[in-house]
């Protein structure tokens, strides 16, 4: 894991190997509506459209707050995904890659970028449970399919 700050810039990354193929963590991350059974902090998601560029989805936090709207960018099925969100002059970037492991599996890397005011704040709350999603993930995309 690591962290760099400027001014109105945060970012961080975080990172877990999993014993899965890209297509098996591609399903989880393009099944939006199922998020809430592998990532404790989404409460309830809905994606408008196709899993694609340019596509919307909203999502409730489980603290009950303002219901988010984001936006999908820079889709590579199988590959990786960033997804967008901008509230009062902050905008959050987080892209989800995927890269194949030499040894097998998968090597799954959040990176968490945030631009305005209070950046380092909000990228670190937004951030702060990343370890935790990985684990999950990890669990979701290891468990055998039925």
């Amino acid at each position: 894991m690591t962290a760099t700050t400027h001014a109105a810039r945060w970012a961080h990354d975080t990172a877990i190997d999993v014993h899965a193929t890209p297509a098996r963590v591609w399903q989880l991350f393009t099944d939006v509506a199922n998020w809430p059974r592998w990532n404790a902090g989404v409460a309830r998601a809905a994606l408008h459209g196709p899993f694609a560029s340019g596509s919307h989805f909203e999502m409730q936090l489980p603290d009950g707050g303002p219901l988010l709207q984001s936006r999908l960018m820079d889709v590579q099925a199988h590959e990786r995904f960033t997804d967008e969100t901008a509230f009062e002059g902050v905008v959050v970037r987080v892209t989800h890659a995927i890269a194949p492991l030499a040894t097998g599996g998968v090597r799954v890397h959040y990176r968490i970028e945030v631009e305005g005011p209070g950046a380092a704040d909000i990228g670190a709350a937004v951030s702060a449970d990343f370890a935790d999603v990985l684990q999950s993930l990890k669990r979701a995309a290891e468990e055998p399919l039925p």
